[in-house]
């Protein structure tokens, strides 16, 4: 199975880097920095491309903002060089947690488990 998994992240955006994309890298690409999720950041050598290579899954919000503003040339800065100042009440990175258990389930919802919840602030509408 590990054959045909490292066959599939070969051709498969979602698994990783595509053939041609690690080919182009091993070609153009001067690497630039790494986040603290162990992604790369690349760049041609005009700086008229620039990429990151993931570690891991391929999931568009690992990238922390200081790295997404290099990417999209918000700055041209990197952010190993120059970080963005954080505020306070900044929250880490926490993966999307969509269709998991851990999804955010509010009260009185299916998925929150136990009864409904009784509410004095609604009336069932029916016809007459």
């Amino acid at each position: 199975m590990g054959i045909l998994n490292s066959i599939l992240g070969a051709v498969t955006w979602w698994n990783g880097a595509t053939l041609n994309t690690r080919i182009f890298t091993a070609r153009k690409g001067i690497k630039v920095g790494e986040d603290d999720q162990g992604n790369v950041f690349y760049r041609n050598h005009d700086d008229s491309r620039r990429w990151v290579m993931f570690n891991g899954e391929v999931e568009a919000s690992r990238i922390s903002a200081d790295w997404h503003g290099w990417l999209h040339r918000t700055f041209d800065e990197l952010p190993s060089e120059k970080p963005l100042a954080h505020k306070s009440w900044e929250k880490p990175h926490q993966e999307n947690l969509t269709g998991t258990m851990m999804a955010y389930a509010p009260a009185g919802s299916i998925r929150a488990g136990g009864a409904p919840k009784e509410r004095s602030d609604y009336e069932a509408w029916s016809p007459e």
